[in-house]
Order: C-alpha cells, then structure tokens, then sequence
C-alpha cells in the first residue's frame, strides 16, 4: 500500500507569492527612510537617488503582485503607507533641510501641508480603487504620490544637474512648488496612470530599446534626466485634461458615460 507523501512547506503558494512583492515594498521604506539619513548629512545627491529608487520599486511591486497572482489587503495598505514615508516625509525632510529651514516657522508649515496632502491623497486613492474596471483607469485623481515626492524635490535636483536657465533661482521658488504640489496631490484634475497601457507586438523591440535608453542615461546623465523628467511631466498634465475631457465627451454622445464617481468619505 503506497502512502500519500506529503511536502513540508513552511508558507503556502499562496503567501509565497504575496511575499515577494511585500518585501521590495519594505526595500522601498527601507530606502526612503535612508534619504533622511543622507540628507542630515548633506549629501544631497544620494537622497535624491534614494528617493528616485524608492519610486521605481513603487511602479514594480504592485506591477510584480498583479504578475504572479500576489496582490493582497495587507500588501495595499502597506504600500500606501510606504508612500507616505518616501514620498512624503521624507521629501519633505530633505527640502527642508536644504532650503525651507531658511524660513522658519513657515518653511516647516509649508513642509507640514505637503505630507498632509500626500496622505489626504493616498486616503482618497484607496477608497475609490477596487471598483470595477472601466476607461478611468487610465487616469490618476490629482498627480501621484511618486511624482509629487519628485517634483518637490526638483529645485534641488536642478541645483545638482549644473543645467543653468536663464540664471533663474529654483531654490526661491521652494515654498510656492510645494503649495503647487500640494494642490495638485488633493486636486481632481486627471493625469495619465500609465497602468494599463496596451503596445502592438511589432513596437515591443521599441519598448525595450526606450527603457534600456531611459536607465542609461538616468546612470550616465541622472540630475539632468530627473530634472528635465519633471518639467515633461508637468507639460503633460494639461495634455492628460484634454484627453479625458476628449474621452467623456465621447463616451457621453455614445451614451456609454456613466457618472458613477464615488464620494470621498470624511
């Protein structure tokens, strides 16, 4: 009589999968807690990196959890709170400590309101995803977290690249981006998500070549890249307005359009 062998396992399939992504989403608060370090340390140009890889594990984990069937509440939440620490905090700290100290009681308010408004943001985030899918998938509520952290760190990020604009001062306008960017973060306005972006095979080989490009020049070249990577973002946010606006309008004269936006729940 043959007996049934049974494998010893000490996490089932299940969490086995959930594991990976959870922990490059650790790595990632990991890491943008370290740019608080560098940063106290005034070494300015590893808190940037810092939080620019913070972001890039930001874009995989979820992305990794989808892939291997790995997506769970736990992993949701936690990412959620990962952004507050390396998109919210700890961009704030940073800036702070380079310019907004200068100004007191006022630069740490300023600091202040922005990691409120990523965390209004993340909280509004959760409550509307997990709806069913539809066209507005397409687009973010307001800018994302990741690019948040990113532009408010871009006056620094332009003092490193050496690029020189017509002499302008980007240290001066610190205060002013980050209330631009608060607004943005709590703000309505749709902004591309590039979630679900659909490419023919023949443009595949493309695709490729475009990202292996884009990380060698973020090694070689990778204040200029974030910087100039900011200013294309902030021009395609008008241009993100007008295709949804384009989209609903088609949809509204198919009758396809449904109003159904669920309500922010305060």
């Amino acid at each position: 009589m043959n007996e049934t062998k049974k494998k010893f396992k000490i996490v089932t399939d299940k969490s086995a999968r959930v594991i990976l992504p959870n922990t490059l989403t650790l790595i990632g608060v990991c890491i943008g807690l370290s740019s608080i370090n560098f940063a106290l340390n005034q070494n300015y140009q590893l808190a940037i990196i810092a939080i620019l890889c913070a972001a890039i594990i930001d874009g995989l984990d979820g992305r990794i959890a989808r892939l291997i069937k790995g997506t769970s509440k736990v992993g949701k939440e936690l990412d959620s709170l990962t952004d507050i620490i390396s998109f919210g905090v700890a961009p704030a700290f940073i800036m702070y400590f380079w310019s907004l100290s200068s100004l007191g009681k006022i630069g740490w308010l300023v600091s202040l309101i922005y990691v409120v408004c990523v965390a209004l943001r993340l909280a509004r985030f959760n409550i509307n995803t997990g709806g069913e899918s539809s066209w507005r998938d397409n687009f973010f509520e307001g800018i994302p977290s990741p690019a948040g952290g990113i532009l408010v760190l871009s006056p620094l990020v332009y003092e490193q690249s050496g690029i020189n604009l017509l002499n302008l001062d980007f240290k001066s306008i610190t205060p002013f981006l980050f209330i631009v960017v608060s607004i943005f973060l709590i703000s309505k306005i749709p902004t591309y998500s590039f979630k679900k972006i659909v490419v023919p095979r023949s443009m595949t080989i493309f695709l490729l070549l475009g990202i292996v490009l884009l990380f060698g020049l973020l090694l070689i070249f990778p204040f200029q890249v974030i910087f100039l990577g900011s200013i294309f973002y902030l021009l395609a946010v008008p241009i993100s307005i007008l295709h949804y606006k384009k989209l609903k309008k088609d949809l509204t004269a198919n009758n396809q359009f449904k109003d159904d936006e669920p309500e922010d729940m305060l």
